[in-house]
């Protein structure tokens, strides 16, 4: 027998994952407190400007600031009451996705009305989007301006993660895109600029979209852009790294990093860079049994592509695989991107609005992927669909390389391209849309398509899932509550909320 000390024993995977869980517990907690300070010091300031600006005598002030204290003190009241599935009423399924769905509800207290989106837990596991979606709630909190859809609540039960956003009853760019043959020059620069300043603003929060498309740009009761659908966004923290969770439960990558996901432009992220399969194996993958299928479509008009776009975009759009169409060439590459992709996202949808159909559509996503991949050759402007000379060089600055690309000096780069000269940037929110949008009521979905119940809201009788329950606490800290979701408690009825919003506009 020897002297000294003994070599400590390995450390359990039961004890090291109670030791994370712990120390994530911890981290969060003080986070927390940190984050609702710093919220409750920004709207007294808030608070304070505005009485300034309104030149409110003293006693008057007074009067403000003792209703803003009651607020808040009831604010801390409810955000310890817990809130629930029970609190809503379901009224309409109104999208539906690769991992769940997006309900159209009203809660129960207030009667107001709101989209309810429902994630299946075991799915963001087993695809490893964990990372993805504490960015998309992390993006949504932080997010507090008027280019992005507002969150009020997120919580989650055993089965669903549940996010309380605001409803925009006014359906997404896609099914406006469907509705018209193109857009006018006019149009088209109101929205693109709108698109512009919603992407800049989470840009300056530090996150990149990585999806944006038309499906993604959701238009509110007045018909302006407001950003949505945060699944695929990335951001600076490592909360929000695939491989943060990876070395947390101490797994290797499931098959998702695979070559079949990766052909449906899901990007998966690592400690270094954020990149998805290569474009070879994408053109192995996508090579069987598609000869003789691309011919038809090479040698239609204009006119006719849009015509097969739009028959098969609605269809695409609600798969699981989902459309490359709009996704930039370094994405593809294993070399690494930054926020410019979503730049080049946005030229793709600007040609979509002039042309009639994106400029890399095919009939299958081997070929469009060969097309965005060899962009110099196949970004080609059809003769017989007149644009402007400002509006060609536009959509090339956005879709060529990176670094010679629109926007890699700042956003003001682009805000200052011929193409927007008519554009009143700081004001362009407050005037009227470039398309009236036509709204019966709050709850008016006629903009949306119409979809067949599911049971994603069934009570959980046993979670098949042998693996759920030990891992559900990488969905630690996910709830959330908003001050004006809590405190506008019985203010104003949702019909007259909206008859007076119709009024102001």
């Amino acid at each position: 027998m020897t002297g000294g000390m003994a070599a400590p024993l390995p450390m359990s995977n039961h004890t090291r994952e109670r030791v994370t869980v712990a120390k994530l517990t911890l981290e969060n907690f003080y986070s927390t407190l940190l984050t609702q300070h710093e919220e409750r010091e920004m709207r007294q300031k808030k608070l304070e400007k505005v009485m300034d600006e309104e030149g409110l005598p003293d006693e008057e002030k007074i009067t403000r600031r003792s209703q803003h204290a009651r607020k808040e003190t009831e604010f801390l009241r409810l955000k310890r009451t817990r809130l629930g599935l029970g609190d809503f009423e379901s009224l309409k399924v109104i999208g539906r996705g690769a991992f769940g769905e997006v309900r159209l509800v009203q809660k129960i207290d207030t009667g107001h009305i709101y989209a309810m989106k429902i994630l299946r837990k075991a799915d963001m596991l087993e695809k490893e989007q964990v990372a993805h979606i504490r960015a998309e709630r992390d993006i949504l909190v932080e997010a507090d301006g008027a280019w992005v859809v507002k969150m009020f609540y997120s919580f989650q039960d055993k089965r669903n993660l549940y996010l309380i956003m605001e409803f925009l009853p006014g359906g997404d760019m896609m099914t406006l895109l469907m509705k018209k043959d193109t857009l006018s020059e006019e149009v088209t620069q109101f929205y693109i600029a709108e698109t512009v300043l919603a992407i800049d603003s989470i840009h300056q929060l530090g996150f990149i979209h990585r999806d944006i498309k038309p499906d993604n740009l959701l238009l509110d009761l007045r018909g302006h852009v407001k950003l949505s659908d945060f699944g695929l966004c990335t951001g600076l923290k490592k909360a929000h790294r695939t491989e943060f969770y990876r070395n947390l439960t101490h797994n290797p990558p499931s098959d998702f990093s695979s070559l079949k996901s990766c052909m449906y432009g899901v990007v998966s992220a690592s400690s270094t860079s954020t990149s998805i399969c290569t474009y070879r194996d994408v053109e192995i993958y996508w090579s069987k049994g598609i000869e003789g299928r691309l011919e038809t479509f090479q040698n239609m008009n204009s006119k006719r592509k849009a015509e097969t776009w739009k028959k098969n975009r609605r269809q695409l759009a609600y798969s699981t695989v989902g459309t490359p169409d709009y996704i930039a060439p370094e994405v593809f590459m294993q070399t690494g991107y930054n926020k410019l992709c979503d730049w080049w996202s946005l030229g793709v949808i600007m040609y979509e609005m002039l042309i009639g159909y994106p400029p890399f559509c095919s009939e299958t996503p081997q070929e469009t992927y060969r097309k965005v991949m060899n962009w110099r050759e196949t970004l080609i402007f059809p003769p017989e669909v007149p644009i402007s000379e400002k509006a060609k060089d536009l959509v090339l600055r956005y879709c060529t390389d990176a670094e010679n690309r629109i926007g890699a000096l700042s956003v003001d780069e682009i805000k200052c391209h011929p193409f927007f000269e008519a554009v009143d940037w700081e004001h362009i929110r407050e005037r009227p849309a470039a398309i009236s949008i036509e709204i019966k009521s709050i709850d008016d979905t006629s903009n949306f398509d119409d979809f067949p119940e599911s049971d994603i809201l069934q009570p959980v009788t046993n979670l098949t899932e042998p693996d759920f329950k030990s891992k559900d606490w990488v969905f630690l800290n996910y709830t959330y509550k908003r001050f004006e979701g809590l405190t506008q408690r019985g203010t104003i009825p949702p019909t007259q909320s909206w008859a007076k919003h119709k009024t102001e506009s």
